[in-house]
């Protein structure tokens, strides 16, 4: 996952090479997620085939069929013990379900939820069979419909009922964790932490608006491999501040065109002079390699980074990615920058 590839910002496709692969990323990877609960209540679920008792008589989980991104009749076990969800952890952990294993890339996991899945064994993000196999699950979720081409699907389906839950799902968070949810007989806990975490970006907003203003344009800025990307109000931490938390766009993120914007936006250094954001978020996974960037005569001269205006970011921290963990803990560092 993480393999970058800006057009295709809902499948699992950036890369960090060394500390993350280039997402989402992505998706991040454009859509539109920056909807709130009552746009995400009417997320599609998965699609039941079985007919279930009604709510009221607090029948027992059953076996149900189900239909999924790519047209397959998915038999899901009417309690799955042993779930694996490779990229999906912060949906699980969200719903209170540790999976098997855990998504994984050069050596590195998403550090964010490292508390969360401290003893959960990795698994790489290409899904090899044999490590599959070796922790026997009994439901099996996949991100996007381009992870299991070419005869994965089938080879995974062997294994463990495989769902699919593809980009148009997984481009927008409150879907993704509608939808598992429902497979997971988890529809409750998926509707309040959803209602929770809307209820915080609420209050984060008016915070902010009170302290930093409402006027004022942040931008969010990933560097890695000496390269500068921005991102777009539609996905991961973009989402969070330009949709939840109601920020405004900087103008190198205006001056491109809707339609050919991606998650992650490659900026030049030259162009990035232009940029006349009041803050600016930097997710740093260049330490070392880039310092002269950041020391040269360029960025120092940039707007924000002059008022000192910058808040540097570890690359292991929450804004790559997306979910209601990932976007709590954005918000959090959100506030502690600008609320005063």
């Amino acid at each position: 996952m993480f393999l970058f590839d800006p057009k295709k910002s809902g499948s699992r496709k950036l890369v960090l090479a060394g500390l993350l692969m280039m997402t989402v990323l992505l998706s991040a990877c454009g859509n539109n997620n920056n909807g709130n609960a009552a746009n995400s209540s009417a997320a599609p679920a998965a699609t039941a085939e079985t007919t279930t008792a009604p709510a009221e008589t607090a029948a027992p989980a059953a076996e149900k069929t189900v239909t999924d991104a790519m047209g397959h009749k998915v038999t899901v076990p009417a309690n799955p013990q042993r779930v694996l969800g490779s990229y999906l952890e912060d949906y699980l952990v969200t719903l209170g379900v540790t999976p098997v294993a855990q998504w994984s890339v050069s050596n590195g996991i998403q550090d964010y939820l490292s508390d969360a899945l401290k003893d959960v064994p990795t698994i790489s993000y290409d899904l090899p069979l044999e490590a599959v196999t070796s922790f026997a699950p009994d439901f099996h979720i996949v991100q996007s419909e381009g992870s299991v081409q070419n005869g994965l699907y089938d080879q995974l389906n062997k294994i463990a009922p495989t769902y699919v839950l593809g980009d148009e799902i997984s481009k927008d968070w409150r879907k993704t964790l509608l939808t598992i949810g429902d497979l997971l007989n988890k529809t409750p806990e998926a509707e309040q932490a959803i209602a929770e975490y809307d209820q915080k970006a609420a209050e984060a907003k008016e915070k902010i608006t009170a302290s930093f203003g409402g006027d004022k344009s942040v931008a969010i800025l990933w560097l890695v491999q000496k390269s500068f990307f921005i991102v777009d109000e539609t996905r991961s931490s973009g989402a969070v501040l330009y949709g939840d938390l109601g920020l405004k766009l900087p103008n190198l993120v205006t001056e491109i065109p809707a339609d050919s914007r991606a998650t992650w936006n490659p900026i030049s250094l030259e162009k990035l002079a232009e940029l006349s954001a009041d803050h600016i978020f930097l997710v740093n996974s260049d330490k070392t390699e880039a310092s002269e960037i950041l020391n040269g005569p360029i960025w120092k001269g940039i707007p924000a980074v002059k008022a000192g205006n910058v808040t540097e970011l570890s690359a292991s921290g929450s804004w790559l990615y997306s979910g209601a963990y990932a976007n709590s803990k954005t918000i959090d560092d959100v506030l502690s920058a600008l609320v005063k």
